[in-house]
Parts: C-alpha cells; sequence; structure tokens
C-alpha cells in the first residue's frame, strides 16, 4: 500500500509540473553520444510526451562525435584548440554532412511517432577569427537567431532542430558549437528552460572543489545550484577542459540571462529527461536563477503599502479586517514582494502547533497581478515552512479556493486544523480549509 501511495503522489507531482509547464519553451541540446539507435528512440518518446502536454519544444543537434567519424574516414585533419575544431574550407563539406545526419536521424524519429519535425536555417552566424593567435578559420560564432521564424515553426505544432552550422548574411557556413547555440537560442526565445543531454555522467561533489554549500542527492550528485553557488563553483574549478566546468559556465550564462532553469543530464539513463522535469530532486544537476529575489522580510515602514494593498481585499470579504497596528504587531510574520522599491505583494506565515502552519494575509496589486506574484510568494512562504521544520501548511478562503488547489492544495475540513485555529474560526464566514502536506 505504500508502495502505491508512493506512485500516486509521484503522479499528482507530475500533474502539477504539467501545469505549470503548459505553454513553456525548452531548448534541448541533444549530443549525438545519446543520439544513437540503443537510446534516441526512448529519447525521442519521452521528448514527444512533452510536446503532447503543451510543452514548446525545441532541439539542437549536437554532432562533435559524428564529425569526428565523418573527417576520419575522409582522411581529413581538423586539429581542435581549447576544445574548439579548427575548421578549414576543406573541412566544412563533412562537417555539414555530419551535422545534418544527426538532425535527420532525429527528425525521422520524430516523424516516426506521428510528430511534425522541421529543420531549418534560423542562425545567423560570424566568424570566430583569430584568438590568441590561434586562427579557427570556418568555425564560428551565433550572431543573431531568428527567433520569429521560429516561433511560427513551434505555433504550427512542429518541433525546430537546429544543426550545429550557421550561416553569414553572405551565405558562408560556419561550424558552431551546439552548446553555445543552445544557450543563445534559449536566451533568444525566452525558454523557461534549457537541457544539455549527453552521455555525461553528471556532476558528482567528490570531483570537483565545493564550498559546502551546495546541495548534494544521495550519492553525492550536485543535484542543483543557485547562480551564487554557480559562481563559486567556477572560481573554485577553472579548468578549460572539463565538460561539467564548462556546461556550468554556459548555465550560468544562460541563468544571468533570463533562463530560469537549466538542466545537465546523462541521457542514457532511461526517462532522464522526464525524471528531472516531473520530480523534485530530479536525475541530473539544475542551476537555477533566484527566484525568491525580489521578496523579503517584511520591516515596520512596510505597513502603510502592505495595508493598502490588502484595504479593497478587505472591503470585498476576500481577507480578514486587519489594522495598521495589527500588521505592525505581525510584521515578522509577513514577508513582501518589492521590485524598484515598491511592495507590490505580501503574504504571511503564522506558525501553530504539532507543526503546522498558517499562509495568510495574501494581496497583490492588481496591476501586477498577471506576473505570477502570488504563487511565488506562496511558494517561497511554503519553503520557508518546510526549512523550519513545519509538517502541514493551510488556508482560509472564501474566494480563492481554485486557485490554491492549483498550487497544490487539497481541501480539508476544520477538523484538519490545529486547536488554536479551530477555535478561532469564524463560522460566519464560512472559509473554505485547504491543505498542503509538506
Amino acid at each position: 500500500m505504500e508502495a502505491f501511495n508512493d506512485h500516486v503522489e509521484i503522479i499528482r507531482e507530475a500533474f502539477r509540473y504539467t501545469q505549470t509547464f503548459r505553454e513553456k519553451t525548452f531548448v534541448l541540446q541533444v549530443d549525438d553520444t545519446v543520439a544513437d539507435e540503443s537510446i534516441l528512440p526512448e529519447l525521442v518518446r519521452d521528448l514527444v510526451l512533452l510536446q503532447r502536454t503543451g510543452i514548446r519544444i525545441v532541439l539542437v543537434a549536437g554532432a562533435r562525435r559524428r564529425i569526428d567519424e565523418i573527417l576520419d574516414r575522409y582522411g581529413v585533419d581538423c586539429e581542435k584548440r581549447r576544445g574548439i575544431r579548427i575548421s578549414t574550407p576543406e573541412a566544412i563539406p563533412f562537417i555539414k554532412m555530419a551535422a545534418f545526419d544527426v538532425a535527420n536521424r532525429i527528425m525521422t524519429s520524430l516523424s516516426g511517432l506521428g510528430v511534425s519535425a522541421v529543420i531549418g536555417n534560423w542562425v545567423r552566424a560570424r566568424s570566430l577569427g583569430v584568438v590568441d593567435g590561434v586562427d579557427f578559420q570556418d568555425a564560428g560564432t551565433v550572431d543573431k537567431i531568428r527567433a520569429d521564424l521560429l516561433c511560427g515553426v513551434i505555433d504550427q505544432g512542429s518541433v525546430p532542430i537546429l544543426p550545429c552550422i550557421g550561416w553569414s548574411p553572405a551565405g558562408k557556413p560556419y561550424n558552431l558549437s551546439s552548446r553555445e547555440l543552445a544557450t543563445t537560442l534559449a536566451i533568444s526565445l525566452h525558454a523557461s528552460k534549457l537541457f544539455f543531454v549527453s552521455a555525461f555522467d553528471g556532476l558528482v561533489a567528490s570531483s570537483y572543489s565545493t564550498d559546502g554549500t551546495i546541495d548534494n542527492a544521495p550519492g553525492g550528485r550536485i543535484s542543483r545550484m543557485s547562480v551564487d553557488q554557480a559562481e563559486r563553483f567556477l572560481e573554485l574549478n577553472p579548468s578549460d577542459d572539463d565538460l561539467g566546468v564548462e556546461l556550468v559556465r554556459l548555465a550560468l550564462q544562460a541563468a544571468r540571462n533570463g533562463v530560469e532553469r537549466v538542466h545537465l543530464v546523462d541521457g542514457r539513463a532511461d526517462g532522464a529527461v522526464v525524471r528531472e522535469i516531473f520530480s523534485n530532486l530530479g536525475v541530473g544537476t539544475m542551476i537555477h536563477t533566484n527566484e525568491y529575489q525580489s521578496i523579503r522580510g517584511m520591516r515596520r515602514d512596510d505597513v502603510p503599502d502592505v495595508h493598502r494593498l490588502m484595504r479593497p481585499l478587505i472591503d470585498r470579504g476576500v481577507l480578514v479586517p486587519r489594522s495598521e497596528i495589527d500588521l505592525a504587531d505581525l510584521h515578522g510574520d509577513f514577508v513582501v514582494f518589492e521590485t524598484d522599491g515598491m511592495v507590490h505583494g505580501c503574504g504571511a506565515l503564522h506558525r501553530y502547533e504539532d507543526a503546522q502552519a498558517e499562509i495568510a494575509g495574501l494581496a497583490v496589486d492588481p496591476q501586477y497581478d498577471h506576473l505570477g506574484i502570488g504563487q511565488r510568494i506562496v511558494a517561497y512562504l511554503i519553503e520557508r515552512a518546510r526549512s523550519e521544520g513545519v509538517e502541514r501548511v493551510f488556508a482560509l478562503t472564501t474566494q480563492a479556493s481554485d486557485w490554491f488547489e492549483q498550487l497544490g492544495f487539497v481541501p480539508g475540513t476544520v477538523a484538519d486544523v490545529p486547536d488554536q485555529k479551530r477555535s478561532a474560526y469564524d463560522h460566519t464566514r464560512k472559509s473554505r480549509i485547504l491543505i498542503f502536506d509538506l
């Protein structure tokens, strides 16, 4: 029975994430080390599943190994410096052949499962040029992404696939780093997630220098890093030729430029991408922005602004009456959402006995409600409760029960709340009780 309940919780968690990610854009760089016949079919099935749940998928086909194979077959020599291939004009036709071969392999697999996929020229590139005295010849870097054309393809229900080739305005092809391309693409498309899917064993804490602040999963895997932790990680691990360090560096670049989450996953593991998306711990390493950077504890001088936010909801009977004196007395329970010195949202976490806490006093400036401030405040308060050892949070509401249920809360009864809250429950308001077990 316990195992069955675990499966139920996994399903519930997956559904919550599905709702969160619907209509969001995910960019995945798929290395050709996982694009062979033994691994690709399962990976593509998972990508199709994501696309059919409403996630907007964009793929970048890595081809480093395939390029090595083609160049070796035709006896074309290309030296590498700092991990970058010096792409001679003689090698470019073979590099293009290999790059499009991998992209076609992925497109064929998607088509076989009934998903339309398009390989296209959406990348303008320029020469990498001469760096530290090394002429990289026809190796290039991304100059511009035609995001408008890409979005048009996605809107038509197709999956765009980008080979690691870009073209100059004059039509000259350049060999690009697929990882750099995926990073720039995710930034240009304002993607919610960027994935690097490869045959990489992952970031294991014992293999790198860390300062003890990074979250480790069982087995020593580094499960997640904030932007600040990633910066510190790169300071402690300055290597130029380590794949893990390179991926963290690119992830940090993406996160600094608006991509909320970057995931490093081992594509050889069955269901790695899906498991990384639809579970809290995941199976890879996640580098993330600080989603709570605009949320802070409420100060006494915030009381007038907070009362201003709450007053319309109090007048409508959505919130229970609170005076400025009440707010000043309880300011330690409250947090505010602040941008540019202005308070646009607030919420409170009231602690009770039996390891329970109440989320209350939630209010958001209507002009900023579309930014998801309320959800972010609730998520912050839940994490705060969890860190303090709280086992259950609850909320009382007269008009927002559907909204709380979308965040994972479930209906409860007066019997589910602590005695202290139960004795103070206002039966005339008939507030609905929503529960979130931690």
